[in-house]
């Protein structure tokens, strides 16, 4: 056993409040060290020296460790705990506060781990509806033209190529025309790209964040968005960029003006005066972007602004939450008093990052309620665009980027496999639909709210920026018909089967290229077979008996071994006794 690689600690994701009268705990221990963990707990106001005990379940397997998991109940919610670890050889340690120890002590409370006591309002408030969710993101110029008395000056014709600074005349109205394609496709979460007044195509430089850009509609034209989505189970969401505003932005104009004596002066990061747009010498977005200068959100006043705006979109429009811009540079305490602000304005509404990379800091319950899943994007663009990892390093990335979260916050993570910042996948794939099409089978069965990015439905393709941000295929004989066809029907089986959803998961097979997992509950099973090689697999599942396959709906039994042809994939649905 190896005694380093044992980890608990009383805080986010080891232990946390599942609800009102549950404790989450979790343990880490080398990988196949254990042929048993327990956890031992009670009451940490109960002095008898009597613990209640439960096995805890196999949760997560990586590269190095295996992950255990339990959930605690107990009267008062005040919880004192330790755990017990077996080998394989029936060697026992135990682990507390102060460590591994070989003996257990003779007065057992002594030095276990606390979890004082669960509050209310430290527990999580979980969002079911943005688990269930199917999200479609959209770039507005790109999308569809409904009004062309609003198109820009200049604007190309649809389909052009595209460059950084090409207008197509996209927006709100052509959305709104196009809410039938998208509520057939089955979707029922859109994300807009900023759609604030800007001079730019993209609108991440923001001039005003209370209006509407002329080029999209106005705010009536975001109201009737909002409605017509509304009507047809449709959940709208605007995309927030408080890192950084616009230099159009009048803050930053009254800065350029009036320099020192400018009363907006402490709203940016200027390093010294004359601040200049030429001599670029203030803080901005990434590395010398001119007309996006970084934001002081620990400026009071800033932060009351920015607040408003968060407030006003969600109470006045009625969107139903927000997407942040380059989240991880904003700070906590922002970012701490959003979250109370648009929870206030809408208890339901809910907050998505972008993130792209580990962001537990930002995901323990009181600021976010997901970000992009940009670690699945890339895991998933190495095994099956690229296939430069095998099912072994696949999985060992997911479980790592898994474990660091709660189960909750994992089933609402943005699954996306391209947006509007990264190539096309059917352009990683070579433009092999094949494989594209086992990532996205992966995509809508794994843990997490599946992502569309606009047009990867009808097979578009475009490499990194601007090529990816290319117009929407509206004409048919240019369509992947068959594409989309499938997107429909992966679509379809997600949302009719809840266990897809917040089933537990575990490998069945990880061996090459091909893997094979479960997603299950007490009473059924989702098995998911996936053969991402050019070679026809012949596996055993050890699983048996009748199931249905739900690609095409016919019954089947199951036997010793499952079948794969080359490039194939399979859903099998069971019923199942108690796990």
């Amino acid at each position: 056993m190896n005694k380093y690689a044992i980890y608990h600690t009383p805080n986010v994701p080891y232990a946390y409040a599942k609800n009102d009268d549950t404790l989450t705990v979790r343990l880490r221990a080398g990988k196949g060290d254990l042929s048993c963990c327990r956890v031992y707990y009670k009451c940490r106001y109960n002095w008898d020296n009597q613990f209640n005990v439960k096995d805890m379940k196999l949760m997560a397997q990586d590269e190095l460790f295996d992950y255990y998991e339990s959930d605690l109940q107990i009267e008062k919610n005040r919880y004192r705990y330790y755990f017990e670890l077996i080998d394989m050889k029936g060697n026992k340690v135990y682990f507390d506060e102060r460590g591994v120890r070989e003996q257990e002590l003779k007065r057992k409370e002594d030095n276990a781990f606390q979890y004082a006591y669960i509050g209310k309002a430290d527990v999580y408030d979980e969002s079911k509806w943005l688990q269930e969710s199917i999200v479609y993101q959209i770039f507005p110029d790109r999308f569809y033209n409904g009004d062309k008395r609003n198109d820009p000056e200049n604007t190309k014709a649809w389909g052009c190529e595209v460059d950084r600074s090409s207008m197509f005349g996209g927006d709100i109205k052509g959305i709104i025309e196009k809410l039938d394609y998208l509520k057939d496709l089955g979707i029922n979460l859109i994300y807009l790209t900023p759609v604030f007044k800007s001079a730019s195509n993209h609108k991440y430089n923001t001039t005003d964040y209370f209006d509407i850009d002329p080029q999209f509609g106005t705010i009536e034209t975001a109201k009737e968005l909002t409605a017509e989505c509304h009507k047809r189970g449709i959940r709208v969401l605007f995309d927030a960029v408080f890192n950084h505003s616009g230099s159009d932005f009048f803050a930053f104009k009254d800065l350029l003006k009036n320099q020192e004596k400018s009363q907006y002066k402490d709203w940016y990061f200027p390093y010294e005066y004359p601040v200049s747009t030429d001599k670029i010498n203030y803080y901005t977005f990434a590395n010398d972007v001119a007309n996006m200068p970084k934001l002081n959100t620990s400026n009071p006043e800033v932060k009351e602004y920015l607040l408003r705006v968060g407030e006003y979109w969600v109470k006045e429009v009625g969107i139903d939450g927000w997407r942040l811009d380059v989240a991880d540079e904003v700070d906590h305490h922002f970012w701490k008093a959003f979250r109370e602000r648009i929870k206030k304005a809408n208890k339901d509404a809910i907050i998505v990052g972008e993130i792209h990379h580990e962001s537990s800091s930002f995901l323990s319950g009181d600021e976010m309620d997901s970000i992009m899943n940009y670690p699945f994007e890339g895991a998933v663009i190495d095994f099956f665009a690229k296939r430069t990892i095998d099912a072994v390093e696949f999985n060992n990335i997911l479980t790592q980027n898994m474990t660091i979260y709660m189960d909750s916050i994992v089933r609402q993570m943005w699954n996306l496999v391209g947006s509007h910042d990264t190539k096309r996948f059917l352009t990683e794939c070579g433009g092999d639909i094949k494989r594209m099409k086992l990532a996205v089978a992966f995509q809508f069965t794994y843990i997490g709210v599946p992502y569309i990015y606009y047009g990867d439905e009808v097979g578009m393709t475009g490499g990194n920026d601007p090529e990816c941000r290319g117009c929407m295929i509206w004409d048919e004989e240019k369509q992947n018909k068959d594409m989309l066809k499938f997107y429909k029907k992966m679509v379809s089986i997600r949302k009719e089967n809840k266990v897809l959803v917040y089933g537990s998961y575990r490998n069945l097979y990880l061996k090459g290229n091909i893997i094979v997992f479960e997603r299950y509950n007490q009473s059924e099973s989702a098995i998911v077979a996936i053969n991402n090689s050019d070679k026809e697999a012949e596996i055993n599942i050890g699983c048996t008996g009748e199931a249905v396959d739900l690609i095409s709906g016919e019954k089947i039994v199951l036997g010793s071994s499952l079948k794969l042809a080359p490039m194939e994939f399979k859903i099998i649905k069971r019923h199942t006794s108690n796990k």
